[in-house]
């Protein structure tokens, strides 16, 4: 029996009743609802038909002021995948994942078209990484739902920020082009959980901003959380120790208690962005 779109809404939100009739969970709602990201995948390729597809769903995303300022790099070769795996070595599922794509902010793009009319490129350099950087989050983002489309399973690869100038170096992205995130993508039959999100009562507010109830709305998601999605590793036991009342929002307390990545930071601002 298919879900409606209300019980998809309910296992995303437990927090609160989320209604919206009873109509069938089907195509880009039901796709959306149900997202998650996947690790393991089949060994089986995915065919370059359906690839190009991908990446033509992905470049009709939405673009700043039509400057189109994102950058896809299909990473094929064995070497360059090779590369990613031993640059990220704690994330195994780059390596078996049939296929993996790059997907940059491109300022370099619009400042050569500049160049090529002799017109100075003159865009705040924070206002221009901007841009550069919702560009590509918008195509990753295209690209995963099309994927989830064609029955594929995606998972977005942060970490690669976490050594811009080894990717930098290796895939000659010359000044004005940064990574966002690497995307591993395949055929699989892994079932993960839906993860559960904050209420819309925290993240959706009408008219104006307004979190006078958020502590308590947080303490009630964490326990929500902990039965749906419990955290099974505690973080930086080694400042904080064990804590027996561990919830999710400790977990992302402690994840940005820590300065990270600042190779990314630093190789922004020596490559094209003086912030």
């Amino acid at each position: 029996m298919t879900d409606s779109l209300t019980e998809l809404i309910n296992k995303r939100f437990p927090t609160g009743t989320n209604i919206v009739g009873n109509r069938a969970a089907r195509g880009t709602h039901a796709l959306q609802l149900k997202h998650r990201s996947f690790r393991n995948f089949e060994a089986r390729p995915v065919n370059t038909e359906t690839l190009e597809l991908l990446l033509a769903c992905a470049l009709s995303a939405p673009s700043k002021s039509d400057l189109q300022q994102g950058t896809i790099i299909h990473v094929a070769d064995k070497d360059a995948r090779d590369f990613i795996q031993n640059a990220i070595p704690s994330m195994p599922w780059i390596k078996s994942a049939p296929e993996f794509f790059l997907f940059c902010g491109d300022s370099r793009r619009i400042r050569k078209i500049c160049e090529c009319h002799n017109i100075n490129f003159s865009h705040d350099p924070i206002d221009s990484l901007i841009n550069a950087t919702t560009d590509a989050a918008m195509l990753l983002q295209n690209f995963i739902i099309a994927a989830e489309a064609e029955g594929l399973g995606s998972c977005p690869i942060s970490a690669v920020r976490e050594v811009t100038d080894k990717i930098a170096h290796f895939f000659n992205l010359p000044e004005g082009v940064f990574p966002i995130a690497g995307l591993c993508l395949g055929y699989t039959n892994e079932e993960p959980e839906i993860k559960v999100r904050l209420p819309m009562t925290i993240t959706v507010h009408k008219n104006k901003y307004n979190d006078t109830r958020f502590t308590e709305e947080l303490v009630e998601y964490d326990k929500v959380r902990n039965i749906k999605n419990p955290i099974k590793e505690q973080r930086h036991t080694e400042i904080f120790g064990h804590d027996q009342n561990y919830s999710w929002s400790l977990d992302k307390a402690r994840q940005t208690s820590q300065v990270e990545r600042t190779a990314f930071s630093s190789f922004i601002r020596k490559n094209g962005f003086d912030l």
